[in-house]
């Protein structure tokens, strides 16, 4: 585990990636709210991707669109590696999501949600430990 992460966090990954993304948005604000940087950004930046995730479940397309963006902005200030989490293949995923919701638009969102057999759509992996 990563010293600059609290353990908390991986309550709000499991939370995230079981699409539980309110109760993600409660651990991580707890989180964020009481850090400092640098995990504070991190965790705020998190804690956007989740709300946007959550937006979306609602059919929220401007409320997805603008927290993805701004999560990504925020967390591409961090290394590859950052807290045990892959965070390049979380921004991939993550600016990949925000790319189809533009293009699709609003009313192409909800036939793409409609689609999905889950409506779990971005996950957060943990770098894989080596040696």
């Amino acid at each position: 585990m990563h010293e600059d992460v609290a353990p908390a966090f991986w309550q709000g990954v499991e939370q995230f990636n079981q699409g539980e993304f309110y109760a993600c948005h409660d651990t991580l604000e707890a989180l964020w709210m009481e850090a400092i940087e640098p995990p504070r950004s991190f965790y705020q930046g998190v804690l956007q991707l989740a709300v946007a995730c959550y937006h979306l479940g609602n059919q929220n397309w401007r409320g997805a669109v603008v927290l993805l963006g701004e999560g990504i902005s925020r967390l591409r200030r961090y290394p590859d590696d950052y807290g045990g989490i892959d965070v390049d293949a979380l921004l991939i995923s993550s600016s990949a999501l925000l790319t189809e919701l533009q293009r699709l638009g609003p009313e192409g969102t909800i036939e793409f949600l409609a689609a999905l057999s889950s409506p779990q759509v971005l996950s957060i992996q943990p770098v894989s430990s080596q040696g």
